[in-house]
């Protein structure tokens, strides 16, 4: 049995109730941990250790800064299959893809957040009222208070607490309550390069996340996930005035016009749509075909699925993803495709995996055709393994329908035509349009929605500036 706890100024301590949770291996349904179930008595401590530390680490120089994360990333790097053989467990994913496409990704952009660190810009100083010289600094917040999802725990952390570190705060971080294990060993590992109280991880449900938010030190909380949660944590920082981060949910179209390479089309929505079993707020969940070839792509889809979107264990290197993360998510997938209206049908999948994996929270990928648009698929977020796949007449009807949507985070566009692609990338309302491609970021390039996808950016110098704040300095000459 794993024994995860809170680390909360470079030390181990378990929740002061003693209260505990079970964490279940999704792949197996089986136990094989336990973690604290922190109350507001433990995010009181952490917030006090971080507001204890916040003034030496603003006050460390941005090489300083830059020198501690990049010692953290070497650290991970080092002991990266630690890492992922925890992750693997903790959520079902596939080792080899955990390895390649997560843990690499997120050190780079550990490193890039290091780096960024020494290059925060302003306005230049200059006299903008005669006999006075105006200038402008860029200052941490100061605490900051941040949520994590369970869909990918490792590097969301990094996504978290790297820009808020690299731009001079502390941090108090409350994973998942699923997934907490390799954040705690993140803050471990931070603990060996980084000053105590700098990073501080506190396990627990929602309602230590609630705790988290309430609590008056955080001048920012940030939070991953649902709309609705995101709703909720705006709702209460509103009381206290504090500045909140929002990455949430969303529906990502995924448009394909006629004269797409309709293989290259089909594979990029095949990884996009099913990559990490379709948990991912950018997947190419929702799918439009000039209906003119409809049939040909549909084809191809279906196709490049049956061969290659496969389910696995975490040693099953022919697997595209693992399971669902816990069985409340595996209903809610199951719920969706129960409620279906009866003008859809499923052309593919559409059951809970079978055989070895039966145990776990499997589900096939799944390709469901004949949804109307104000469909509850169409519109809410699965967040599974299951693609949708509509028609369109033309690029004004695909605009509707792409835009249609209470979300607005992620999209995609396939064609030839460059004048069609540029227009549909200035028109779709959402704050990543990819086109020929779906899905992949780059930590140079910001990460962040629009309407109910929520408000601030990940990644890029743009997520590290949404840590700072903003101070004008005016000196009479």
């Amino acid at each position: 049995m794993r024994i995860v706890r809170n680390l909360i100024n470079g030390t181990p301590h378990d929740a002061l109730s003693g209260a505990t949770s079970e964490l279940v291996d999704p792949a197996t349904g089986k136990v094989f941990g336990t973690a604290p179930l922190s109350g507001a008595e433990d995010i009181d401590l952490a917030y006090r250790v971080a507001a204890d530390a916040a003034p030496g680490w603003a006050a460390a120089t941005p090489s300083d800064r830059q020198r501690g994360l990049l010692k953290l990333a070497d650290l991970i790097e080092a002991r990266g299959n630690d890492l992922v053989t925890a992750e693997s467990q903790n959520t079902g994913k596939p080792l080899e893809l955990t390895r390649t496409e997560e843990l690499a990704v997120l050190i780079d952009q550990l490193r890039f957040f290091a780096g960024a660190a020494r290059m925060l810009e302003g306005k230049s100083a200059g006299e903008y009222l005669a006999g006075h010289t105006s200038y402008v600094r860029r200052e941490p917040i100061g605490v900051v208070g941040q949520i994590t999802p369970w869909n990918y725990p490792m590097m969301m952390a990094i996504w978290k607490f790297a820009p808020a570190l690299a731009a001079g705060n502390t941090v108090v971080l409350k994973p998942a309550e699923t997934t907490p294990v390799t954040t705690v060993m993140l803050a471990e590992l931070a603990a060996e390069v980084l000053p105590p109280g700098v990073l501080n991880v506190v396990c627990g449900d929602r309602d230590t996340g609630q705790a988290l938010v309430e609590h008056p030190a955080p001048q920012l909380v940030s939070i991953t996930g649902s709309t609705r949660a995101g709703t909720q944590v705006a709702s209460t920082a509103a009381l206290d005035l504090k500045r909140t981060h929002l990455e949430l949910g969303g529906k990502a179209p995924a448009i394909v016009f006629d004269d797409a390479d309709f293989a290259a089309a089909a594979e990029a929505i095949g990884v996009g749509g099913y990559f990490n079993a379709g948990q991912d707020c950018t997947a190419a969940c929702r799918v439009l075909v000039q209906e003119s070839k409809y049939d040909a792509f549909l084809d191809a889809l279906i196709g490049w699925a049956r061969d290659n979107a496969k389910p696995g264990l975490a040693d099953d290197e022919d697997a595209l993803f693992g399971p669902l993360n816990n069985a409340m998510q595996l209903e809610r997938v199951r719920g969706f495709l129960a409620r279906m209206p009866t003008h859809a049908s499923v052309v593919l999948g559409g059951e809970r995996s079978a055989g070895v994996l039966a145990d776990g929270f499997f589900h096939d990928a799944t390709i469901v055709t004949g949804l109307r648009q104000d469909d509850e698929m169409i519109q809410d977020e699965v967040f599974g393994p299951v693609i949708t796949v509509q028609t369109f007449a033309d690029e004004a009807e695909a605009l509707r329908m792409a835009n249609g949507v209470q979300y607005g985070l992620a999209s995609s566009v396939f064609t030839t035509d460059h004048s069609r692609a540029l227009r549909m990338s200035a028109a779709l309302d959402f704050g990543c349009v990819w086109i020929n491609t779906h899905i992949p970021l780059v930590a140079e390039m910001p990460h962040g929605g629009f309407k109910h996808s929520g408000h601030g950016k990940d990644l890029s110098m743009y997520g590290l500036e949404d840590y700072t704040r903003v101070k004008h300095v005016m000196s009479a000459i």
